[in-house]
């Protein structure tokens, strides 16, 4: 399951990515691919367990299929 907070975006502050970027909703800001892969439990890690950003605002998550970011498998 892919963390509730994890969107990929490709535009910001009117500028545009060649490719998506990850962007973590509870810090509000863009994260590294590697704290993305914790996002997105790859490598046996896995966002609940490994990840403070979500152990901080897990209270705050969406419920559900909310997310709008690509699933693990996912060209992002």
């Amino acid at each position: 399951m892919t963390c509730p907070f994890l969107e990929y975006r490709s535009e910001a502050n009117d500028r545009q990515f060649d490719e998506s970027r990850a962007y973590c909703g509870a810090a509000e800001r863009f994260v590294q691919p590697m704290r993305a892969d914790i996002c997105n439990d790859r490598y046996e890690l896995s966002h609940d367990q490994h990840c403070e950003i979500y152990l901080e605002h897990a209270d705050e998550a969406p419920t559900g299929n909310e997310n709008t970011g690509h699933a693990a498998g996912d060209d992002a």
